[in-house]
């Protein structure tokens, strides 16, 4: 670390002059090895990730992003952009090179009016939240609120409202992106429609997106909470889940998963939300949520869709170290159910988790072409979470992930959620834009013919 510097493609330091005469045209700090604040700066939410860049710039605004991609693209220095949130694969940091931090950019307006919000790229999901709520909307986003609105939304977005309103990436009206040169496009259905496609799902092959323009939707308090069962019921629960989400309105949505107690019980556990108007029929289509067996717990009332959205915050609090894995089901066969329940046994250290995201309804309403977000058609989508906190632990944690992953292979469609794509899955890139790559390559080789943008879910031009 002490001989960190910022450096070009070939390993070469970039002269000081440049990097001085670059200062001059920002407006946000840039920080280097040595400064105080640069261990903080270089650290990201998963632990597991530890990258020592060669200088990292905090910035203020798009023309603080614009003189960042002309400087780096002149000087052949390799760039990561970082959002607002959690990146669990670690592409948002990189060695020797430039990081272009956004996390200052929150900005959040809302125009209650034609019901759109524009956000900046930086912005979380509950930055969105506080300031849509105010007006009784709420835009389709994900569930946890630190998680960062530019890499959802590129990667796809699934959440409480996907299966009502679609992904995320489907109800982007509007983009301004930074591309390869240093230019400020805007993209949507008119301007850049290529470029409009590429960015609503393929990650961040295509430059900077410094905002966001979306569709919201009236909501202001949704039925939820959480149902609880002994995880030696799993089998039980996850058969009745399946059987009941599988005829559930698409107001309703509900994650299973396979986890642990404050206390370190292990548990099975549903988590429904209504986002519906008649809270009567949320109820009776929650229910029967209730009725698989004995449940040892059963919290359900209505609340603010902010609160619904920050109730599962503390299983994804920075500092821990993390290794996703994740697959699509288009059935959650009994076999499938018996080999995700015998694979968490493997699941040994608290706060790890197996999710099953019920992801049908208007999530499956488009076609993959659309744009870039191929993964569509699926009812069920598998995470798998190992978390934990001692480095001496990885081995064994990595080794746990990918082995379910294998176990459950028979049963899944072989697509793959950018959103968990972990550390080191590059191989699982092209599963995740599946029949839409040669079109990805096509969009690529127009913005970003030289690939400047590398460090992240990579479509190579």
């Amino acid at each position: 670390m002490t001989d960190t510097v910022l450096k070009n493609r070939d390993g070469q330091a970039v002269p000081q002059d440049s990097i001085e005469a670059f200062k001059s045209q920002i407006r946000g700090a840039l920080i280097l090895p040595g400064d105080p604040e640069y261990d903080c700066a270089r650290s990201i939410w998963n632990a597991l990730v530890d990258k020592y860049p060669g200088a990292i710039l905090r910035c203020h605004g798009t023309a603080d992003v614009a003189a960042a991609a002309r400087f780096a693209f002149e000087n052949n220095i390799l760039v990561s952009v970082r959002g607002g949130g959690h990146n669990v694969g670690g592409r948002a940091v990189c060695d020797d090179g430039l990081v272009i931090d956004l996390s200052c950019m929150r900005a959040v307006h809302v125009d209650a009016e034609t019901q759109t919000v524009r956000a900046q790229g930086g912005a979380t999901l509950g930055d969105v939240d506080c300031e849509t709520h105010l007006h009784g909307l709420a835009v389709p986003l994900g569930v946890v609120s630190q998680t960062g609105i530019g890499g959802l939304t590129t990667g796809g977005g699934f959440g409480w409202m996907a299966r009502k309103y679609g992904p995320t990436c489907d109800n982007v009206i509007e983009a301004e992106v930074v591309t390869a040169d240093g230019s400020i496009r805007t993209a949507n259905a008119n301007r850049n429609p290529d470029l409009y496609w590429g960015i609503c799902g393929g990650s961040g092959n295509f430059g900077i997106v410094t905002s966001f323009l979306y569709r919201a939707y009236p909501l202001s308090t949704v039925l939820g909470g959480m149902i609880a069962y002994p995880r030696a019921d799993a089998a039980e629960v996850l058969r009745g889940f399946r059987d009941i989400v599988s005829r559930a309105p698409d107001e309703l949505t509900v994650y299973a998963g396979l986890l642990w107690g404050p206390d370190g019980t292990p548990l099975t556990a549903m988590v429904p939300c209504w986002i519906g108007d008649d809270k009567e029929a949320g109820r009776q289509a929650i229910q029967p949520l209730t009725e698989i067996g004995e449940p040892l717990v059963v919290d359900l009332h209505e609340m603010p869709f902010p609160v619904k959205q920050s109730m599962l915050d503390g299983a994804y609090g920075p500092g821990s170290r993390n290794y996703w894995k994740s697959a699509y089901l288009n059935a959650l066969t009994d076999e499938a159910i018996d080999t995700i329940v015998a694979q968490s046994e493997g699941m040994t250290i608290p706060g790890s988790g197996i999710l099953i995201e019920h992801c049908a309804g208007a999530a499956k309403s488009k076609s993959n072409g659309d744009n870039a977000f191929a993964q569509r058609g699926h009812d069920y989508l598998i995470a798998i979470l190992p978390l934990w906190t001692d480095p001496a632990d990885d081995a064994d944690q990595i080794a746990w992930a990918r082995s379910m992953h294998d176990a459950i292979a028979p049963y899944s469609t072989g697509g793959t959620y950018l959103n968990y794509l972990g550390v080191d899955e590059d191989s699982a890139i092209e599963t995740a834009f599946g029949e839409n790559l040669d079109q990805m390559k096509e969009v690529k080789r127009k913005y970003d013919p030289t690939n400047f943008f590398c460090a992240n879910a990579n479509v190579s031009p």
